[in-house]
């Protein structure tokens, strides 16, 4: 049998992942039902726009409940306590100076699951992520991309409360 990917996940993922699952199974079952049901009273299925539609929802539910599911059954709900407060881990907030567009950013470091670039959290598989991993404050850390190498300074690492 293929052994499944580990999800490193913080705390909080975890918690974001659990609720997504809970919603789908407990409320968003419930309005498919209930879409179906009525699609079903407006009598013949083979030419009712509603009924296929609601069946390609609950198809697509389904399929994110089983997602979910097996990204839970393989997470690795990583202890941020005991991680070095000095060094960035996944978990760390990040703030740090760009050299090559002058300016300061901050993400927090997530495993790849938890990845939302629009949100601020980066993976710790991305370059930066991995450079960024085991950095101390006032370290300048390389990533080396297609466009060449990227310069960047840590200013400060946090925690945010999980």
């Amino acid at each position: 049998m293929v052994e499944s990917k580990k999800h490193i996940l913080t705390s909080k993922g975890m918690q974001a992942l659990e609720d997504e699952l809970q919603d789908l199974k407990v409320v968003k079952r419930k309005e498919i039902a209930q879409k179906i049901k009525e699609a079903r009273e407006q009598g013949d299925l083979s030419e009712n726009a509603e009924y296929d539609a609601a069946k390609d929802e609950q198809r697509s539910i389904e399929a994110k409940i089983e997602e979910l599911e097996k990204i839970i059954r393989n997470a690795e709900v990583i202890d941020e306590s005991t991680f070095d407060k000095d060094t960035v881990s996944i978990g760390s907030t990040v703030r740090f100076y760009d050299e090559e567009f002058d300016e300061e950013l901050e993400y927090r470091i997530v495993g790849s699951t938890e990845s939302d670039i629009m949100k601020g959290l980066i993976s710790n598989e991305s370059p930066l992520g991995k450079a960024l991993v085991g950095s101390k404050l006032g370290q300048e850390i390389e990533v080396e991309s297609a466009e060449g190498v990227s310069k960047y300074r840590v200013l400060e690492i946090s925690r945010s409360d999980m």
